[in-house]
């Protein structure tokens, strides 16, 4: 089969860590021979260009505007949407960079913000609990970066963005109002505007069924589950979800190809 453009998720499909999963560089090179590729991760605690330095010193040549991830994602969403407020970040300093370079106001008093950016945060407290939950006493809107669970490491997972969101929503009541990461039509449409082609004309690979898998179903594009970050075979078995094809890995995506 043929493709105009494939979205390759990262932790876990990519990497582990700062490892790459064997013959993931194989796996893309393939890719890459065939169709455009565009790299999406969810992770907002390094930027574009992080990620492309990354892949790089892993032995896969990326070029910053072949990735995209959350941070960037969520900035667009916000200068799109709430061109006139001031976020307060429940994050880390890489979001708050992405925000600012696309002309978003980023304040840490909770009078003065319209929303409140919740995503993955290694240094959540409860002064920033306090915080996101006095800024959240109005009307300023809930986003978040991503809804993960957790994030895939070497030595196994830790707690993702899903962690500060539900920490905000217990002391507030409030749900979010949007999600710009996967498998949100945000994260959808500017994967494929990267890629410059239709969704069902792509191809989908990563690891996680609920928020890679579940986007490119929702948008008709076709997925690969690789096996090789936080779903294992009995996830899937009891999973709604259902990708096209399942590899053990990266590698083996030249059998669906």
């Amino acid at each position: 089969m043929t493709y105009d453009g494939a979205v390759i998720d990262l932790d876990g499909t990519v990497y582990r860590g700062g490892d790459l999963l064997a013959g993931a560089d194989i796996g893309i090179e393939a890719l890459r021979r065939r169709t455009a590729v565009a790299f999406v991760s969810n992770k907002a605690i390094e930027r574009r260009a992080d990620y492309a330095r990354k892949l790089t010193d892993l032995g896969v040549p990326t070029e910053p505007g072949e990735v995209l991830n959350s941070g960037a994602m969520t900035a667009d969403l916000l200068a799109r949407e709430y061109p006139d407020r001031a976020a307060l970040v429940v994050g880390e300093a890489p979001l708050v960079a992405d925000l600012e370079a696309a002309g978003v106001r980023v304040t840490e008093t909770p009078a003065d913000a319209g929303v409140v950016v919740a995503s993955m945060d290694r240094s959540f407290d409860y002064e920033t609990l306090t915080a996101a939950m006095n800024a959240l006493d109005g009307d300023a809107a809930f986003v978040a970066t991503n809804p993960d669970r957790t994030c895939p490491v070497a030595d196994g997972e830790i707690p993702d963005a899903a962690g500060m969101i539900g920490a905000i929503e217990g002391v507030t009541g409030r749900e979010l109002d949007a999600v710009a990461g996967k498998p949100s039509p945000t994260a959808m449409t500017a994967a494929t505007n990267l890629l410059e082609a239709d969704p069902g004309d792509c191809l989908l690979v990563g690891d996680r069924l609920e928020t890679d898998i579940e986007m490119g179903e929702r948008a008709g594009m076709t997925t690969v589950l690789v096996l090789t970050g936080v779903t294992d075979e009995a996830d899937l078995r009891e999973a709604t979800v259902e990708p096209d094809y399942v590899l053990d890995s990266l590698a083996s995506i030249e059998t669906v190809l």
